[in-house]
């Protein structure tokens, strides 16, 4: 059985706003976006369940809009503290069971943190680090964080890695590393202890510590 459907409030239809909203729909959950300004909800109408000009500001808007039965809701007001925060206080007292909340500094991150959001993210920020870590490493294709320091990362397979069996590398004894896979193209080839022998532009799936991954990276 699949995900059972759930309804979520994406409030500011912004470029961040609008892509979570459209990617939550393409995922068939039914999204209700809000945004003050027409055009932002224009553009949604045909792609989310509802799609309503409404100021956040005003709590009585939010509850006829019908965002306290919705099962979470994105504060995507960033740029305008005012809104942002008034909007993270009216889904608090409307009851909405789970608030996220996006800002734009840490002084607004501590602001939402204390009226109750229980997730506040810095989406800019994000994505800088993500960008400067596949900057500085050429070889990492892509790569997902744990949390303490650990990370799941893409390493492309260089020439110079061509033709050696993968169990050479000796990845946990060496370096620490869990090689979780190997994708060839689409295909999935191997891993930990299979003999297979890799090749340029394959991808290695390793989990591991930062520092560790790093000190593989900088060998290659």
């Amino acid at each position: 059985m699949g995900r059972p459907r759930r309804t979520f409030a994406i409030i500011g239809l912004g470029n961040f706003g609008k892509t979570v909203a459209g990617e939550l729909a393409r995922f068939g959950n039914y999204v209700i976006g809000l945004d003050r300004d027409e055009r932002a909800v224009e553009a949604m109408v045909d792609r989310l369940g509802q799609a309503m000009i409404v100021d956040a500001r005003d709590d009585a808007a939010l509850r006829e809009a019908g965002i306290g039965d919705c099962d979470a809701a994105l504060i995507a007001l960033g740029n305008d503290l005012e809104s942002s925060i008034l909007a993270t206080i009216n889904c608090k007292v409307i009851g909405v069971p789970t608030i996220w909340a996006k800002a734009v500094s840490r002084t607004h991150h501590r602001i939402l943190s204390k009226l109750g959001a229980d997730r506040v993210m810095h989406p800019e920020e994000l994505i800088g680090l993500h960008i400067a870590q596949m900057l500085h490493n050429p070889l990492v294709r892509d790569y997902v964080s744990l949390g303490n320091s650990y990370h799941v990362v893409n390493f492309i397979v260089p020439e110079s890695l061509r033709g050696q069996p993968l169990s050479e590398l000796k990845l946990m004894e060496k370096w620490e590393l869990r090689c979780l896979g190997l994708m060839r193209g689409r295909d999935f080839v191997g891993r930990d202890g299979d003999g297979c022998v890799l090749k340029e532009d394959d991808l290695l799936i390793l989990l591991g510590s930062r520092h560790q991954l790093r000190a593989f990276g900088a060998s290659l």
